[in-house]
């Protein structure tokens, strides 16, 4: 895979790591990603390299089928075993390597695949001087991409780990990064995590 180089230099204490949805909810469960266990240890080194600049997200179902707004309420009839109260108690939280960094670490809540909508996330990142984001987590092609995508919106410097994101669909997670790299280049950059954790001073 092409690994890429960070075209718009080194990063520094005006980045932070935005990890998207690396929870229990998509181990051993209907939306099982089987290549979350190989990408946990990846994620992992990022949030352990930088902590205090690390925000989590977690996406949290329906309460039950039914509920949601429009297209939302379709979804969760849809996904009813996905919903809380289907659930076991813990499904929504981190997993336990990464639940283990907050605090200094942040955490997000959101109900849709942005973590842009209905939250302060973007107001947080700018009290702290915040510009660039590191994006990492799960799916690539689905709450990855809205991060990504919303953070292109706000005029944030995007840079994707490519060997620490995952989705539970290897061709749409592979044009994903095909559509980054052709389509976004001017404002995405993709590169391995290494190349990240040298650049970030």
């Amino acid at each position: 895979m092409e690994q890429g180089h960070l075209q718009h230099g080194p990063l520094g204490e005006n980045c932070a790591h935005l990890c998207v949805d690396m929870q229990n909810l998509f181990v051993d469960t209907d939306w099982h990603t089987p290549w979350m266990k190989r990408v946990l240890p990846v994620v992992e080194r990022i949030a352990r390299a930088k902590p205090d600049r690390t925000v989590f997200t977690r996406f949290i179902p329906a309460e039950r089928p039914g509920e949601g707004e429009g297209t939302w309420r379709r979804y969760w009839e849809r996904w009813s075993s996905m919903t809380l109260e289907s659930l076991p108690p813990g499904a929504a939280d981190l997993l336990p390597p990464l639940k283990a960094l907050v605090p200094p670490a942040e955490v997000i809540d959101k109900r849709v695949y942005s973590p842009w909508v209905g939250s302060d996330l973007h107001e947080r990142l700018r009290a702290r001087g915040v510009d660039t984001l590191v994006v990492s987590g799960v799916e690539t092609d689905v709450c990855v991409a809205g991060a990504v995508l919303g953070a292109v919106d706000l005029g944030y410097r995007v840079v994707v780990p490519t060997d620490a994101i995952c989705s539970s669909s290897d061709e749409t997670h592979d044009a994903l990064l095909t559509l980054y790299r052709r389509r976004y280049a001017q404002q995405v950059e993709t590169v391995v995590s290494d190349e990240i954790l040298r650049a970030w001073g």
